[in-house]
């Protein structure tokens, strides 16, 4: 599982680091419009929406404490696909505080690349944004799915076998 968790984190990374190379050097024209998105390229030094964008070295911190966090949960997730789902998050965080930590204008104070825009208006993201929001929507619905299966009740069947330390009615 481990190993899946980390080829899912190392494929995250390598993909969104190719995409942002290969459109960083073939500078497309300001609003190269596709099916339901466009390119257009820039560079965010602060947080989703921009947010704390003056204080680069800040969200660089952040985004480190950010990753140990996505790490602690995917290793300590119950469910394989919220296990797997927190990976994809994880790959995302690195992949955006790679950009953070060597990008220019130097170590700890780059910009992300931004290069995708859905819609009329509205910001800019990335493939490694797109793994963080889905992995977490994902995880958050596998967690939900997990606690549900496991608080369901026992069929009569499987519950004449279980101990008396399994049931405490049967504990004295």
């Amino acid at each position: 599982m481990r190993l899946a968790m980390a080829a899912i984190t190392a494929g995250v990374i390598a993909v969104d680091q190719v995409a942002k190379s290969l459109v960083l050097a073939g500078h497309p024209a300001d609003g190269a419009s596709f099916a339901f998105f466009t390119v257009r390229l820039a560079r965010n030094t602060g947080a989703s929406g921009g947010l704390a964008s003056g204080y680069p070295v800040l969200v660089t911190i952040t985004g480190l404490a950010v990753t140990a966090l996505a790490v602690g949960l995917a290793i300590r997730a119950r469910s394989r696909a919220a296990a797997l789902c927190l990976a994809a998050v994880l790959g995302g965080a690195c992949g955006n505080l790679s950009d953070r930590l060597f990008r220019s204008p130097g170590f700890g104070r780059g910009g992300v690349v931004d290069w995708i825009h859905l819609g009329a208006g509205g910001g800019s993201l990335d493939l490694a944004d797109l793994a963080i929001q889905f992995g977490v929507i994902g995880a958050v619905i596998a967690m939900l799915v997990a606690e549900r299966t496991r608080r369901r009740p026992r069929s009569a069947a499987n519950a004449e076998r279980l101990t008396a330390y399994d049931r405490p009615d049967l504990q004295r």
